[in-house]
């Protein structure tokens, strides 16, 4: 489903040189769940943004759904996103002016979908994450676990094939972290999503079905 062959990245500016990704090869199989650890700056947040699109490398090929990245435009590189990719991040990432119906809603605004379509699909991706009775709430008057229950559900409206995770569990308790994961791991049970998912837990990355870690950059066996 995804594939990264020979993946670096380099930041530069006019003084330095900081090298975040170092010959990275990594494939990720259709409906798999795989978790990546290491240490603060070695690279995770980097390499998801990378397989999500969201940031080119320096060097190496991405391949995402049998589609080899390399000279896409913004536009189709967008679009694409927009088909293959949901997204979540520890930080929610919740227009707080919104109500959560209409911030579930937001990444169909991008597809030729109309407004009662949008709306069925975004109170069906609520109802999987057990918020239903929350649609009318704005994101001001959620606990984080609720928060992080609507960006699962923002993810999955438009029903991604994969979906990458940053930390999804990071600013919540250990009982409200393992309610996320239960959600996360149904989603990739019974949907056959593939999740990609970067975590600081050893004992969230366990439950995945495999573990890549990262160190200075590099991956490590």
């Amino acid at each position: 489903m995804i594939k990264l062959k020979n993946i670096e990245k380099v930041y530069r500016t006019s003084t330095i040189e900081t090298l975040a990704l170092n010959e990275i090869n990594l494939e990720v199989g259709k409906g798999e769940f795989l978790s990546i650890m290491g240490p603060s700056g070695c690279g995770k947040s980097t390499l998801l943004n990378i397989m999500g699109l969201l940031d080119e490398p320096s060097k190496g090929e991405i391949t995402v759904d049998n589609e080899t990245i390399s000279g896409f435009s913004d536009k189709k590189l967008a679009h694409f996103r927009n088909q293959k990719l949901g997204f979540i991040f520890q930080s929610y990432h919740l227009i707080n002016d919104l109500p959560v119906l209409d911030n579930v809603e937001l990444p169909l605004l991008y597809r030729s979908s109309s407004a009662s379509e949008r709306t069925q699909l975004a109170t069906e991706a609520l109802q999987k994450v057990g918020l239903s009775n929350r649609m009318k709430h704005y994101p001001t008057q959620l606990s984080g676990g609720q928060k992080q229950r609507v960006a699962i559900a923002r993810a999955i409206v438009g029903r991604p094939e994969i979906i990458l995770a940053d930390e999804p569990t990071g600013n919540l308790d250990s009982a409200m972290g393992n309610e996320i994961m239960d959600i996360l791991i149904n989603l990739n049970k019974n949907d056959g999503t593939t999740i990609v998912m970067v975590t600081h837990d050893e004992n969230m990355a366990k439950k995945t079905n495999r573990l890549v870690r990262l160190f200075d950059g590099t991956q490590v066996m």
